[in-house]
């Protein structure tokens, strides 16, 4: 249930051949299907053999008819099974295959072993065998011991007390023991479950003998039913913890207290004082991921600092070694393969880059400071009037977003409409989602925090990325990515807003209208503060063409003025992009 999986768990890739992100395989007696949504219709195509049929409703009802009507079962096969590490899947899925199947009379049962494994054998991956490692004080917000006395606190205050919460989010295993590891790619993360109760701590993982000593795997429903088994009070799971598990092996349904998120998850969400300065300069030194022709200077990397002249100049100054490798899969499209919203590079579909194009680059980090989440679009020649008009609208949608004052506890969903606002009053839109939360060294895209209808209410202290888009198939995409921090506004009551740095070059182009003199206002603000505190930095480092670079592209706007320009100038550099000014 994690979005990023090991070799190893990539059962719907061996066995359908598709790589994609999401998707659902069903395979029965006569006919093998798939389901996933728009973002990879043409890719599912091309990856998948003629025994898979491709289908483009995603909905689980969908499903449940084809396996009730279409997929030739037989009268005579009165039941469905399904498995996964001995576990069924959530229980929203869980519960919604049984409700569609029901009307077809049919049965979902949960089963020990992994048919796809079964037929994997010994050509799959085995376990992964890196060490977890302890992420030091330096990077951490609180000890590992203050996290669980905070979490047992929450425990005693929630309304039925439970006496234990069980986790099964690796990256909350991770956070809460300020552990990483590296079991899953993108992500420094391990395979571990956790049962924390009132007096005693359980961690469930992969034989490590560098961190465990002796230690081994035991069955997850022996761990849990010794538990339960010895008549102690009910765990506290989130819904995508353990969910089939804990039904298995625990005798009495009412002792499982139930709510959306764990506590963990919840808490991890809300960054305190030292995780967001953490985050900042992470996000204020983290080179690119790879460099990019003139006119993007900074973006060839820059060289290491001398002696530390101040906290912040030390964080910069050991950007490359606190580097533990990409935050996911770099989007990098020219063209038509930037209209995928999700593209990757391969030898079938890359193409030169060319100054006749819109280049898209989507590409972030993993630092022991924190996550980076950088999404830029450069024009290096003349772009079409269209084009020009669609970028000034996905960057006043950015902008607009993370302008917006609003009061506390507001559901994410309600402001999301605000990206969209001038894209929509040109007929215009886009198909993913506007923003999702980031971790500190955790994953990049971090639940609850965002923008979609079962995101948790915005609150003081989150993360969240802001990047609108748009998409004009077969020609050219946009979007326009920056990491925003929820802070307290400063209004005549009280109330919260989304504060944001813009890189230096972040200049809308003419025909915005009557938003530009708030919106150039906004970006003067921003500019000012990215020359003040990274134009000293530059010049310390005589690093004169990228301060001259940098001084040019944050010249402000005169009394609401354009200067009007190439999209060639909008070049931003994430070593400047999601710099959060002082307010």
């Amino acid at each position: 249930q994690n979005e990023y999986i090991a070799e190893r768990d990539a059962r719907l890739a061996w066995i359908t051949g598709f790589t994609g992100s999401a998707g659902t395989g069903v395979v029965t007696l006569h006919k093998a299907a798939l389901w996933t949504d728009s973002r990879y219709w043409t890719q599912a195509e091309r990856q998948m053999d003629c025994n898979w049929e491709l289908q483009k409703i995603v909905w689980t009802d969908a499903i449940g008819d084809w396996l009730g009507g279409r997929a030739g079962l037989g009268e005579g096969l009165r039941r469905t099974c399904r498995g996964a590490n001995q576990a069924p899947p959530s229980p929203a899925l869980w519960q919604g295959y049984t409700r569609v199947l029901k009307d077809s009379g049919r049965t979902l049962v949960p089963i020990e072993d992994n048919l796809v494994d079964l037929v994997w054998g010994s050509q799959r991956p085995p376990p992964p065998t890196s060490p977890i490692y302890l992420l030091p004080e330096t990077f951490t917000g609180s000890t590992w011991q203050e996290k669980v006395s905070g979490i047992r606190s929450q425990m005693e205050q929630f309304s039925r007390s439970p006496m234990a919460v069980l986790l099964s989010g690796l990256e909350e295993t991770a956070w809460l023991f300020n552990l990483r590891g590296s079991d899953i790619p993108y992500n420094p993360v391990f395979y571990s479950y956790t049962l924390l109760t009132t007096a005693n701590i359980s961690a469930l993982v992969l034989p490590l003998p560098s961190l465990m000593g002796q230690s081994c795997l035991l069955p997850q429903r022996l761990w849990l039913s010794s538990y339960w088994g010895a008549g102690r009070g009910g765990g506290w799971p989130g819904k995508g913890a353990l969910p089939g598990l804990t039904r298995l092996c625990c005798p009495l349904q009412d002792k499982l207290v139930e709510s959306s998120y764990s506590p963990v998850m919840t808490t991890k969400a809300v960054k305190n004082a030292k995780e967001q300065e953490l985050l900042k300069v992470t996000h204020l030194c983290s080179p690119p991921a790879a460099p990019l022709p003139v006119p993007w200077p900074l973006l060839a990397g820059l060289p290491p600092l001398g002696p530390p002249a101040s906290p912040a100049s030390f964080l910069l100054s050991r950007a490359q070694e606190h580097c533990r490798g990409p935050s996911f899969e770099t989007i990098s499209a020219s063209g038509l393969n930037a209209a995928l919203a999700h593209y990757s590079p391969s030898n079938v579909s890359s193409r030169k880059l060319s100054v006749d194009e819109l280049y898209l680059s989507d590409s972030g980090g993993q630092y022991l400071g924190g996550t980076t989440d950088i999404t830029r679009t450069v024009h290096w020649g003349t772009p079409t009037p269209f084009q020009k008009e669609a970028y000034t609208r996905v960057l006043m949608g950015n902008i607009d977003l993370a302008r917006l004052v609003f009061p506390s506890g507001t559901s994410g969903r309600m402001v999301e409409a605000f990206a969209r606002r001038a894209l929509w009053e040109a007929g215009l839109n886009y198909g993913h989602g506007t923003g999702h939360g980031i971790g500190n060294f955790l994953s990049v895209h971090e639940w609850p925090v965002g923008f979609q209808s079962n995101n948790v209410p915005l609150t003081k202290g989150m993360f969240t990325s802001i990047e609108p888009g748009y998409y004009q198939e077969g020609d050219f995409g946009i979007r326009i990515e920056d990491v925003a921090l929820v802070v307290e506004a400063q209004t005549k009551v009280t109330g919260l807003g989304l504060t944001k740095g813009f890189a230096a070059g972040d200049r809308p182009l003419p025909g915005a209208g009557q938003w530009l003199a708030e919106g150039c206002k906004a970006m003067n603000a921003c500019y000012e503060a990215i020359r003040r505190r990274v134009g000293p930095e530059l010049q310390r480092r005589q690093l004169e063409e990228e301060y001259a670079w940098l001084q040019r592209n944050t010249e402000p706007f005169s009394g609401g003025s354009l200067v009007a320009a190439s999209l060639g100038t909008l070049a931003l550099t994430t070593l400047v992009s999601t710099l959060l000014p002082d307010r």
